[in-house]
């Protein structure tokens, strides 16, 4: 039979016995590792300890220690924790247990003492403390269960994902919360658990009180007793739904613009074809094929602007008929508010640059006393319909073709491609084209108006400029572009007006050095170089006092924030764009008293 001592001896917590007057009579080799020596029997008192303090730092006398207490008060004392000093000077947070030893007769014959680390129970508290928290606060539905699918527990992210309260759910069915064509999951899933198996990110699909399916990701860990046995799982379900949501939108986005990318491509290849087939020259052809990729931009640059969401027939005409060069004042405009989907409304703008080009070579716009009447209206009579009357008046000579041009059969095939129709008629005095074009009954229609003052006014705006571009002789231009086949085109248009090309950069480092050892009068800046963000480059522009443009196909709100007033060329632009916008730069450069652009405060 084992001995008291021996059975004390062998305790891994700190246990040690005193006499009746607090002389310590025993200790075990836990007690002296908590205390860091070895007190003498029979002569230390009341404490093994090398110095004893309160936990808030105070010094606690030996003779005032709950063991002291405990034998001069015949008192148990519980529940007082103390701190230990080994001599190494480290200090241990303990809570003893201090026990009155008595004989058979009642009387006290010393005590015995059980001393217990604090700092292991606390930080084990912390722990179940800070885990609940976690439990309780979390986002995702935490919930545990047995192994036969009775819910336990229910957290208060389960409620927000599910809407079921702790008071209705716990004690029922796991099943509860599974479709019922997707419950054979959940034997798969208990028969893993029962294994001692861990399931990780587990996508399906869970039902929620009023009856939504959720999509969940679920990670189901097994729930094991002290002796090891699997007795529930915890499982951590995450509401997807949104994720799920975007990455279907993603996909979406992704195929139209997949969509959208090779049908402008195939829609410029099938321009490039048909416009090389009808050209009188290689000349004749670059100007036919760079005006309808530029109607396309200028098209596209509308629908961003409405958010890819359509364009209105106003902006369309003013864009792609009221350039801005001298015939602004002999075009006049006018019709309701109509907003036209993004398809169709890049096919009308391919239209009306058509008619405007015929105009501009051999109709209105191309003598002096020509006019051109646009003006469009909705009927509503059987179906809702765009109805589109273009007349030029004042020609003289007007022939009939005897053959029909790409111009004259891209209207008609893109008219009839959305159900509509057109007519084009030689009168006495001119041209004029009636385009009839079914309409969505959800469009929006309204703001009537007419509104030929805003063209007259962006007609004239422009005309200063590209009266002055006529002349560009000696202007020294910094050109800031990555793009290669860009830069050439630019330099080359550039050169054939008179221009001077100082330099070419490609990059941020290449643009630097040239501002700092080039001497030019203007700049035109790529917003955007292999990526990077042109800020300092504008800065060290706007420093040197040198006028620049942004050339570009963002919008304003992609230039650097303190430059966004800044001139903007779109791309794709016209030679007559560019060489206006250098003789806007340079008229800026010559101005007396000119302030030059600053970065704003902040």
């Amino acid at each position: 039979m084992i001995s008291d001592g021996n059975l004390l001896q062998a305790l891994p917590v700190a246990v040690y016995t005193t006499d009746a007057e607090g002389r310590i009579t025993f200790y075990n080799e836990a007690a002296a590792a908590l205390w860091g020596h070895r007190p003498e029997l029979g002569t230390s008192m009341w404490c093994g300890s090398w110095r004893l303090f309160w936990p808030d730092g105070r010094p606690l006398p030996h003779d005032e220690c709950p063991m002291a207490i405990t034998l001069r008060e015949q008192r148990e004392v519980r529940g007082v924790e103390a701190v230990l000093e080994r001599p190494d000077g480290t200090r241990v947070l303990f809570l003893p247990y201090p026990t009155l030893l008595r004989d058979e007769a009642g009387r006290v014959t010393g005590a015995i003492n059980l001393l217990v680390e604090v700092a292991d129970r606390k930080e084990a508290e912390a722990e179940r403390a800070q885990l609940a928290a976690i439990v309780s606060s979390s986002d995702d539905a935490i919930i545990s269960k047995t192994l036969t699918g009775k819910i336990t527990s229910w957290n208060a992210g389960a409620t927000r994902i599910f809407g079921y309260e702790p008071q209705e759910i716990i004690g029922q069915s796991i099943l509860r919360i599974i479709p019922p064509d997707l419950q054979d999951e959940e034997k798969d899933i208990l028969a893993k658990i029962q294994r001692g198996e861990r399931i990780e990110h587990y996508d399906t699909v869970r039902v929620a009180k009023d009856g939504t399916l959720l999509n969940i990701s679920l990670t189901v860990s097994p729930l094991i007793d002290g002796s090891g046995k699997v007795v529930g799982a915890s499982k951590v379900a995450r509401n997807i739904t949104e994720r799920k949501r975007a990455e279907e939108m993603q996909r979406l986005l992704f195929d139209e613009l997949n969509h959208r990318v090779k049908n402008t491509l195939a829609t410029i290849q099938a321009i490039a074809s048909q416009s090389l087939q009808k050209a009188a020259s290689p000349s004749d052809f670059v100007t036919s094929f760079n005006g309808r990729v530029e109607a396309l931009g200028r098209a596209h640059e509308l629908l961003v602007q409405g958010q890819m969401s359509g364009a209105d027939v106003a902006g369309i005409v003013r864009e792609q008929v009221v350039l801005g060069d001298t015939e602004g004042a002999r075009v006049s405009c006018s019709g309701p508010y109509v907003r036209l989907e993004p398809r169709v409304a890049v096919q009308v703008a391919l239209v009306l640059h058509e008619l405007a080009t015929n105009a501009r070579k051999y109709g209105a716009l191309s003598i002096a006393d020509g006019h051109l009447s646009i003006e469009w209206r909705l009927d509503i009579q059987d179906e809702r319909k765009l109805v589109l009357e273009w007349k030029e008046s004042g020609v003289r000579n007007v022939r009939v073709p005897t053959s029909h041009g790409f111009g004259t059969i891209l209207i008609q095939r893109t008219v009839e491609a959305h159900g509509g129709e057109a007519s084009i008629h030689y009168g006495a005095d001119g041209i004029s084209c009636q385009i009839g074009l079914p309409l969505p009954q959800s469009e929006e229609a309204g703001r009537a108006g007419s509104v030929v003052a805003a063209f007259m006014e962006e007609g004239h705006r422009r005309t200063a400029a590209e009266a002055s571009s006529r002349d560009l002789r000696g202007t020294r231009v910094l050109l800031i572009e990555d793009e290669p086949l860009i830069a050439m085109d630019t330099e080359s248009h550039l050169v054939s007006a008179g221009c001077e090309v100082v330099g070419l950069a490609a990059t941020i480092e290449e643009a630097r050095q040239l501002i700092a050892d080039k001497v030019f009068d203007i700049a035109l800046v790529d917003a955007n170089l292999s990526g990077e963000p042109v800020d300092e480059i504008a800065v060290a522009l706007a420093r040197k006092g040198i006028p620049f443009a942004f050339a570009t196909g963002y919008g304003a709100e992609a230039l650097p924030p303190a430059f966004r007033d800044a001139p903007i060329l779109t791309k794709p632009f016209s030679p007559q764009a560019l060489l206006a916008e250098v003789a806007a730069l340079r008229a800026r450069n010559a101005r007396p008293g000119i302030i030059p652009l600053r970065p704003k405060a902040g």
